[in-house]
């Protein structure tokens, strides 16, 4: 197999929880594998006519504690359209510069290959992508109207509210349908997002978990159901949910059928998506995370199978 030459583009490395993060685990495997291996941040993107660089520095990654996880090279100015391969790989929040990154990694792909395709995560945002099967997903609402979310409630009674380009549970609110805070909560969203919300009717089997379903080249291969913490509407590892291995259901295996053309038609190589109940909420194409906990519950290794699959590609 030829050695592939590898950059990562993430948030800052030493930030990062080596024991739960999943871009340290594809890290990990590439590295294991014999891949060159880099790594830089993606404020130090530089476009200049058509060449699409960053301050990259070659990476050590060790499976250890946070702190004693990395070593880093030199910082030099680079031409990503020298690497074999681009890992796009920082978190959301997905917003205006998230989206013009995506439009500066088009001048290097699918040369250098951007895994996800660079054009195709711009276009699929998470929450957003999901409204494309509604026969799958709970009731939902896409808005800023303050009268139609009234109403929306009305008919669904209790209600979950979030940000439309937010992650790991951030901003995620469960209003029942006698909650008297429900204008203002509106009010603090119409301050602090500039785009429409997303409102669900609130799915009482969220209490059994929220499955993250991994899915590669159109694939699920492993489940991950994440039981919210006692107290807590949101199941999210970030806000204390439970990981536990989870088999994939008939109905998991349905979902995942039926939106596997879409995601080939997109060219993702590696997708998580959210299932409470019967019900699709999310398809994360952005960073999507827990292989690592996967892994570590006797699931397979999911970083070695995006590995697998990013070489038949090379």
């Amino acid at each position: 197999m030829k050695k592939l030459n590898i950059v990562v583009q993430m948030d800052p490395i030493d930030a990062i929880d080596p024991a739960g993060d999943s871009t340290f685990a594809m890290m990990l495997e590439a590295q294991n594998r014999g891949h060159g291996l880099s790594y830089y941040t993606p404020d130090t993107l530089a476009l200049e006519e058509d060449l699409l660089s960053a301050s990259v520095a070659p990476v050590s990654v060790m499976d250890k504690e946070k702190g004693n996880h990395f070593t880093l090279g030199a910082f030099t100015r680079t031409d990503l359209s020298s690497f074999d391969v681009l890992l796009l790989r920082q978190d959301p929040p997905f917003d205006m510069n998230y989206i013009t990154i995506t439009h500066m990694l088009e001048h290097i792909h699918p040369k250098t290959l951007v895994v996800n395709a660079p054009a195709e995560v711009r276009n699929a945002p998470e929450k957003i992508l999901a409204t494309r099967f509604p026969h799958l997903m709970p009731p939902t609402l896409i808005t800023r109207d303050r009268s139609a979310i009234k109403a929306f409630r009305a008919k669904h009674k209790d209600i979950i509210v979030k940000p439309l380009h937010g992650n790991g549970g951030a901003g995620v609110f469960f209003i029942k349908q006698d909650d008297q805070n429900l204008v203002s909560l509106l009010e603090m969203f119409e301050n602090d997002f500039p785009e429409p919300f997303m409102i669900q009717k609130y799915l009482p089997d969220v209490r059994k978990g929220d499955k993250r379903i991994i899915i590669i080249e159109g694939e699920p291969v492993a489940g991950l159901n994440r039981i919210p913490a006692e107290g807590e509407a949101r199941s999210n590892m970030h806000v204390g949910g439970r990981p536990v291995l989870s088999d994939l259901t008939p109905r998991d295996l349905e979902i995942c059928e039926t939106i596997a053309p879409a995601l080939k038609e997109r060219d993702f190589i590696f997708v998580g998506i959210d299932v409470i109940g019967d019900y699709l909420t999310e398809i994360n194409v952005t960073s999507p995370t827990g292989i690592r906990e996967i892994k570590r519950f006797g699931g397979p290794d999911i970083a070695a199978l995006i590995l697998d699959a990013i070489e038949q590609r090379r």
